[in-house]
């Protein structure tokens, strides 16, 4: 009986865990459709912003004087890596911080590489083995714009300054609840769109299109990277989801092999009961 003991605990163990998997994914369902509204009404208006500064920026002549174009020899390079807070949510973290070390030590080999941290993961992962200038875990606290202007401005400030010559942002861009893409975007200095000709001749600027970037190039850079935090948020979400479905589809398939044992020990232990009994009886009667 000790060992049916054994396995009822276990029974109780692996259905306590079902339950609190089940509701985890419920909880990043209901999550996950508000996330996933947002930064889909978000991508058309970042993707428009960025591809009107493109191209206004390829239809000037020569260099635009942005101090945000200023491209330099790479020497400093700053990666923002973009995590979750919490784990539970498959390889949605892994992903990142592989990326982010595949950066540092393949891509950008032989140059000065520093990271900033978006999300408890990175900074718990990548502070043990490269500096962390800077944390922003509390950003997710009160995700929205304001806030994420905030490190964007910083960004920028640190890039002015010349502390960094590059700065990239890695995040995962949510495209369903089970497929996340990993993006490493160029923050820093800013890409011009290469186009053949003047893609803005048939329209007369006032101000002028050089006056116009220097309004557009601020408010496209924080809108890139909260539409890069927006998609990693939506992402967490969808890839806890889909860690918990599975979660909870193995805790109820290891249940039920859990009962089928508990009921064949059970009979096998009743049916050596009857056989003690039956035996004891005939050897009275002998």
């Amino acid at each position: 009986m000790a060992n049916l003991k054994e396995i009822r605990n276990r029974i109780s163990s692996v259905s306590s865990t079902m339950q609190i998997t089940s509701a985890m994914k419920m909880v990043s369902a209901a999550k996950l459709k508000k996330a996933q509204d947002a930064i889909t009404a978000m991508r058309p208006y970042a993707d428009k912003l960025t591809e009107l500064l493109q191209n206004l920026s390829a239809s000037l002549e020569g260099d635009s004087g942005s101090v945000y174009a200023d491209n330099r020899l790479v020497k400093k390079v700053l990666v923002v890596s973009i995590t979750s807070n919490r784990g539970l949510c498959g390889a949605f973290n892994t992903n990142i911080l592989k990326q982010s070390v595949h950066l540092a030590e393949n891509v950008h080999q032989g140059k000065e590489v520093d990271f900033v941290a978006v999300g408890k993961k990175a900074n718990d992962f990548l502070g043990k083995r490269y500096n962390v200038i800077a944390n922003y875990s509390e950003v997710y606290d009160d995700l929205n714009f304001d806030n994420v202007a905030q490190i964007a401005e910083h960004l920028m400030d640190l890039f002015t300054k010349g502390s960094y010559d590059r700065i990239e942002i890695v995040y995962n861009k949510f495209k369903n609840a089970a497929t996340q893409i990993i993006m490493t975007e160029q923050f820093l200095p800013i890409v011009p769109l290469a186009v053949e000709g003047n893609v803005s001749a048939d329209y007369t600027f006032e101000p002028s299109k050089v006056e116009i970037i220097e309004q557009l190039i601020p408010k496209s850079l924080k809108t890139q990277l909260y539409k890069g935090i927006r998609d990693s948020f939506a992402s967490e979400h969808g890839a806890r989801m889909t860690a918990m479905h599975k979660a909870t589809d193995n805790a109820t398939e290891l249940r039920d092999q859990l009962k089928l044992t508990y009921n064949k020990a059970r009979q096998a232990a009743i049916t050596n009961e009857i056989l003690e009994i039956v035996g004891g009886a005939e050897a009275l009667n002998n």
